[in-house]
């Protein structure tokens, strides 16, 4: 698993996504056990991105489902969820307090 994190995370790192961040869910409630999260730096690196995970990650990793919105990209492996957002998509959802919170009771 570690492995697979560290591709991931290497994969957008080296094509310029930003502010990467990994969440370690396998205590929450969640239905996956990581998920990541990254800055693009507009809608067309967005896509590169998911394009660059694509070729780098195939065809070992199993792309169960990618939903792109141009803004927002998600890519579901089954374990690990991949989340690469544009920076004003990232704060206007806020993704990184909602997993940080998640399990914790209010």
């Amino acid at each position: 698993m570690k492995n697979r994190i560290e591709k991931i995370t290497q994969t957008l790192d080296k094509n310029k996504a930003e502010a990467i961040e990994v969440f370690d869910l396998r205590e929450k409630n969640y239905f996956v056990d990581y998920a990541i999260i990254a800055s693009s730096l507009g809608q067309k690196h967005t896509t590169a991105l998911l394009d660059h995970l694509k070729k780098a990650l195939k065809p070992e990793e199993n792309f169960n489902n990618v939903d792109e919105s141009g803004d927002w990209v998600v890519v579901d492996l089954g374990d690990i969820l991949i989340h690469i957002m544009t920076p004003e998509y990232r704060v206007k959802y806020d993704m990184e307090t909602f997993l940080s919170e998640l399990g914790t009771e209010h």
